[in-house]
Formats: C-alpha cells, sequence, structure tokens
C-alpha cells in the first residue's frame, strides 16, 4: 500500500467535497477546483476526511494511488489557503511592473517583454520591481506560470543576472583569465 495514498485528507472549515463517478469538485473561499481521476482510484468522503483508494494491486494503479491523493490534498489546500511562488530578477536594469492582467519585464533584450497572466493567477510586484511574488489556488498552473516566467531570461552563469525562483543558487562560472 502507497504510505501517500492511503494517509486520509482533512477537509477543513469551508471546503466542500463533491465525488461523482471519476470528478471530484472541491470549492472553498479562494474558488472551484475539479480534477477527473483514472479508472481503479476510488475517492470517499466521509466524517470530514477524504480517502483515497485503489482498484487492484496492478502496477498502473499503484502508480496512480500516491499521485492521486497528493492532486486531491493540492486541491483542498489550494481552495482554502492558496499558493505562492517569489521570483527575483537580478541584475542592472532588470525590473518588471504589473500593468492590468500583464507582467511588462525589462531584461536587457532591445525590447519590453509583456507576459500575459492566465485567467487564477496574479502577480505583487514590490518597490523595487525586483521581486514578484506569484499567487493562486492551483498549484499545478502556479508552478508553470512562474517556470514560464522564469524562461524568459534564465539565470546567467556567469554573473547571475536573470529571474530566478526565490532561495534559488546559482553557481558561477570563473570566467576567462588573463595572460600569463
Amino acid at each position: 500500500m502507497s504510505r501517500i495514498g492511503k494517509k486520509p485528507i482533512d477537509i477543513p472549515q469551508g471546503v466542500k467535497v463533491e465525488v461523482k463517478q471519476d470528478l471530484v469538485k472541491v470549492k472553498g473561499p479562494k474558488g472551484e477546483l475539479t480534477y477527473n481521476f483514472p479508472e481503479g482510484i476510488k475517492i470517499s468522503v466521509a466524517d470530514e476526511k477524504i480517502t483515497v483508494g485503489r482498484g487492484s494491486d496492478s502496477q498502473s494503479h499503484r502508480a496512480l494511488h500516491g499521485l492521486a491523493r497528493s492532486l486531491v490534498s493540492n486541491m483542498v489546500s489550494g481552495v482554502s489557503q492558496g499558493y505562492t511562488r517569489v521570483l527575483e530578477i537580478t541584475g542592472i536594469g532588470y525590473r518588471s511592473q504589473v500593468k492590468g492582467g500583464k507582467l511588462a519585464f525589462t531584461l536587457g533584450y532591445s525590447h519590453p517583454i509583456e507576459f500575459q497572466l492566465p485567467e487564477g493567477i496574479k502577480a505583487v510586484v514590490d518597490e523595487k520591481q525586483t521581486t514578484i511574488t506569484l499567487s493562486g489556488m492551483d498549484k499545478q498552473l502556479l508552478g508553470q506560470v512562474a517556470a514560464n516566467v522564469r524562461e524568459l531570461r534564465p539565470p546567467d552563469a556567469y554573473k547571475g543576472k536573470g529571474v530566478r525562483f526565490s532561495g534559488q543558487r546559482i553557481k558561477l562560472k570563473a570566467g576567462k583569465t588573463g595572460k600569463k
């Protein structure tokens, strides 16, 4: 039995969970998320707890058991608390701004870059315009958006300039040395 898959998920106050055939709907103060779980996985709600089981011990069902439980757990915590990702911009002249539903970047290219934020993701930029805080209730979508923003200018291997995740450490290369 999967260690993660067999752990029950507690349902916090204000969150409602519906299970219909192969669909789970989780509704909370932040919004609503749905998940189509695969065949062979059984999800049930009882006594303010969600339990995830599997139909058989086949390799595919064992592989999906823990995954399905983690995805449902992320949905429950997402609609109740939400998730945040913080990105840092390093480099002289590199900055960003929020303009409506878009992020506008100046990242050393010949033109400014506008990044359209998907529905459900909000961005806040600090007053120095070098720290971006992305927030949303869908953990997968939030992580993908953060990765797409980072890809606009990944950190440079020599000077460390670019967009990086908060707390990410970049190992810098030495560069060229002078003649002897």
